[in-house]
């Protein structure tokens, strides 16, 4: 799998196929159904009459940060800081609340004007005119660590930002984030803050859905990943096997771990975060069963570490020891990161399907896809590109659904 050609997972996207603005109602987008046999359409306030009764949902509960913040410097020109995750206080709960100097690893648009020194914007937060500061510390990967400072001792880092900071829209919108979108580039049950990209899969979710859902039994639970500006990060290689995946931190609680032990078999995951958050517990759990589950040494998946020899540990064994584990070590909730890349010829232990978006054309997450749907992947994008769906974050959804009675592809 790793001999995977990127070259074949490349489809032409019309540029006016992408959608640039979210439609009025987050549930009159379209939906996309395959049940790995046949693909029909409806709209996404039906939702609830495609999926299996008894189904079990799981969303990303993150939320998406004003991490896009642009100083100007006397010259005119303008320097883009955009925050990645925090460096010090390592914690992002620590972070936002913190009313002292803080450190984040930043991508630098414009970098060469910025040589040396310091970067400083005025900013308002009610009637008061308050400065940000931004000083770079050295180098974090291909990435920066900068150092923000403010003048009002009474602010806290999240409310800085929220004040000064822009909401960082994906680079294929091209336009600058308007008001609106500080409200519809966020899912309605987001909660914890660290995200610098929507799950949009979760976008086109209303209160009024989640409620008709839960009224007929279909139940969820929430994890929590932080999507980093990695998702966005396009295959330059060949080979799959020569790119590397980037690593974003999670957490889950001991009682989300139950809930998903419970509902094993009946699991939908709404998006390819919660996608790729709950196969990494699976293999954080055979780590426990095989105690190289470290929790003083950081609790990761490494990029091709699912892709070793295969134990045969069931689902229930795994999480079992997971919770287990949790337990022992008094861990209500559980922070960890994964780098683990899902390719073609992935056996997915966790979901029975899946609510996604159309992702961009050689892309992690259409390979993503493609390791569900198999090579049917191409006939479902042509459907969507051949019916009017629209394209990425702000566009149109699908449901990947298993068939009780499935068959090969019809490619």
């Amino acid at each position: 799998m790793q001999k995977i050609k990127i070259d074949e997972y490349d489809y032409d996207l019309p540029a006016d196929r992408i959608a640039q603005y979210p439609l009025p109602g987050r549930d009159s987008s379209r939906l996309l159904v395959y049940d790995g046999r046949g693909i029909s359409s409806d709209s996404f306030r039906n939702l609830g009459s495609h999926i299996p009764p008894g189904s079990h949902l799981v969303f990303n509960n993150t939320r998406v940060i004003s991490a896009r913040l642009l100083f100007r410097k006397e010259s005119g020109a303008v320097v883009e800081i955009l925050c990645l995750e925090p460096l010090s206080p390592h914690s992002y709960e620590l972070s936002f609340s913190s009313a002292d100097p803080v450190e984040w690893k930043c991508m630098i648009g414009n970098l060469k004007k910025w040589k040396s020194g310091i970067l400083s914007m005025l900013f308002t937060t009610g009637s008061k005119v308050n400065s940000l500061i931004a000083e770079r510390t050295g180098q974090e990967g291909e990435a920066w660590r900068v150092r923000f400072s403010w003048s009002n001792p009474l602010l806290s880092f999240s409310e800085v930002i929220e004040a000064s900071g822009h909401t960082p829209l994906p680079p294929y919108i091209n336009r600058e984030d308007e008001t609106e979108d500080r409200l519809r580039y966020q899912t309605v049950y987001s909660e914890k803050r660290g995200s610098v990209a929507a799950p949009t899969a979760g976008l086109h979710f209303t209160d009024e859905l989640l409620r008709s859902l839960s009224e007929n039994g279909i139940n969820a639970s929430n994890i929590t990943l932080h999507v980093g500006a990695g998702t966005f990060q396009p295959v330059r290689t060949s080979d799959i096997a020569d790119h590397t995946m980037h690593c974003e931190r999670f957490s889950v609680t001991g009682e989300t771990i139950g809930n998903l032990l419970e509902n094993h078999g009946n699991l939908i995951a709404v998006g390819t975060t919660s996608v790729r958050t709950l196969e990494s517990l699976y293999w954080m759990g055979t780590k426990a069963i095989g105690k190289k589950l470290l929790h003083n040494g950081g609790i990761t998946i490494s990029q091709w570490e699912p892709y070793g020899e295969d134990r045969g540990i069931s689902v229930d064994e795994s999480l079992g020891a997971l919770k287990s584990w949790m337990s022992d070590k008094n861990i209500i909730e559980m922070e960890a990161s994964t780098s683990m890349i899902i390719v073609p010829g992935y056996r997915f232990r966790m979901i029975e399907g899946m609510i996604t978006n159309f992702h961009q054309p050689r892309s992690t997450l259409l390979l993503l896809v493609s390791a569900w749907a198999g090579n049917d992947w191409k006939r479902i994008y042509s459907y969507a590109l051949s019916n009017g769906f629209r394209f990425l974050s702000y566009g149109d959804s699908s449901l990947l659904i298993k068939s009780l009675n499935p068959i090969k592809s019809l490619m």
